[in-house]
């Protein structure tokens, strides 16, 4: 009986760290379908498209970075439908003089 006990709290316990992995993968799925089906982008075009669990509102969201943009990412919602929120040019690519008039990837191509 306490093995089935000690089981279900760890069972309890690491639910929610599948949960968060899981919701981040298929987020990540979801950009990376939207981007090459719908957008057209081709794979070698795209350099990483990373899950993200945050703690504001929306719990997650996808980054995205493109191989001809390495110092912008992209954010993405893709709850219902795959959106493209923001974006933020890195220090580095401040410091090279990136501004937004220089973003090639920016909403619908």
């Amino acid at each position: 009986m306490k093995w089935i006990a000690a089981l279900l709290v760890i069972g309890v316990l690491i639910t929610p760290f599948f949960y968060v992995q899981a919701n981040k993968i298929i987020y990540a799925n979801k950009v990376t379908n939207y981007l090459l089906n719908e957008q057209h982008y081709k794979k070698n075009e795209i350099k990483s498209v990373k899950g993200i669990w945050g703690i504001k509102l929306p719990s997650f969201y996808t980054v995205v970075v493109f191989e001809n943009e390495p110092y912008v990412e992209y954010i993405y919602f893709a709850h219902n439908n795959v959106m493209q929120f923001s974006h933020s040019v890195t220090e580095e690519g401040k410091q090279l003089g990136i501004t937004d008039s220089d973003l090639k990837n920016l909403a619908a191509r």
